[in-house]
């Protein structure tokens, strides 16, 4: 496996961050619309910019005039993506070129190359479907496991390079970090559920919600997956009661989150692993302690974009930390008998 490689794949990785980051600052500045079509927009490769190409988007699509500074924000994140697509294009052509190497991971850049396509797909028909909120929250979670996975297979890749230290970690410990990491991933759905359907504005008051710790809901309207198709869903259209259900469910989830990672975090950080897992485990109770009171600023202050956006970087931070206390715990390409116990 060659040094290139994992630069690639870290490079992937630091892109894939920023397209998460950047992709949630253009669904939070209400920009997802702003390009009608896909993948151009108004029929270009470019937003509409002068006067005459605006004239002209204008009467291509008379029901979506042009926004020119919203537009840029969506094709900046497209073209962002495009890139990340080819750079985890070229990762998946080299690893296939290199299967004969015991070292190179080649089923894993395939499964992204496959994944990003999807991704793709999803962004595509959230144009086309008019923001339905099921497809929001399935790009989301798409951009989330690219990310997710491609810092996974540096890792992988890294530790192919340098093996790390032999340490024998309890069964208990390990579940426990994939319980962390699955819960995390089931918050991160359910924040992005909350986003797409607008949720975040209906709970102003903390602990409590509209003055009471459970107001009225209806989980029924809050879950149903799929909405009908012909409507434009940019605003949220779900009943102030079923807001509040999604709403409230995200923040009984941050509490479950908060307590698992906390401890997992403390456990990691003051054990007796290698440095690089205590360090770890600090910064995941860092960000976790970070993401908590993020979510209540942005809830109390009425969804501001710039708080709304880090609470999103944050998730995605806490999700690599998480991932990265995974891979340290569960090493591969090494014996584990006669390592040291903790």
């Amino acid at each position: 496996m060659s040094r290139r490689f994992y630069v690639f794949a870290l490079a992937a990785s630091l892109l894939a961050l920023v397209v998460v980051v950047v992709g949630a600052y253009v669904r939070l500045s209400d920009a997802g619309l702003s390009c009608p079509d896909w993948p151009g927009c108004y029929q270009k490769l470019l937003a509409p910019t002068t006067e005459q190409q605006v004239d002209h988007a204008n009467r291509l699509y008379p029901d979506r005039p042009v926004e020119t500074a919203k537009a840029w924000k969506e094709m900046i994140h497209r073209y962002l993506a495009g890139i990340l697509g080819l750079l985890i294009l070229g990762l998946a052509i080299a690893a296939w070129r290199n299967r004969s190497d015991p070292t190179q991971k080649v089923a894993l850049p395939l499964f992204l190359l496959g994944l990003v396509g999807l991704q793709a797909a999803l962004g595509m028909w959230t144009v086309t479907l008019l923001v339905q909120p099921a497809i929001v929250t399935l790009h989301l979670l798409g951009g989330m496991a690219v990310l997710a996975l491609v810092w996974w297979l540096a890792l992988r890749q890294r530790q192919a390079r340098r093996p790390m230290e032999k340490i024998w970690y309890s069964p208990a410990f390990k579940l426990l970090a994939l319980i962390g990491l699955f819960l995390l991933v089931l918050q991160i759905i359910l924040g992005g559920w909350t986003s797409t359907n607008y949720a975040g504005f209906y709970c102003s008051d903390f602990p409590t919600c509209q003055g009471q710790w459970w107001p009225t809901m209806d989980f029924r309207e809050a879950f149903t997956f799929w909405q009908p198709l012909g409507e434009n869903y940019e605003g949220g259209r779900l009943a102030p009661e079923a807001a509040v259900a999604i709403h409230v469910i995200h923040r009984i989830g941050a509490v479950v989150v908060l307590i698992v990672l906390s401890a997992l975090g403390i456990r990691a950080g003051l054990g007796r692993g290698t440095p690089a897992l205590r360090s770890v485990g600090w910064i995941v109770v860092m960000l976790v302690l970070i993401q908590a009171a993020l979510g209540i600023a942005t809830a109390m202050g009425g969804i501001p974009l710039a708080l709304a956006v880090a609470h999103n970087a944050v998730a995605a931070l806490l999700l690599l930390a998480v991932v990265t206390l995974n891979h340290l715990l569960h090493p591969t390409g090494y014996p584990l008998q006669g390592a040291t116990r903790l």
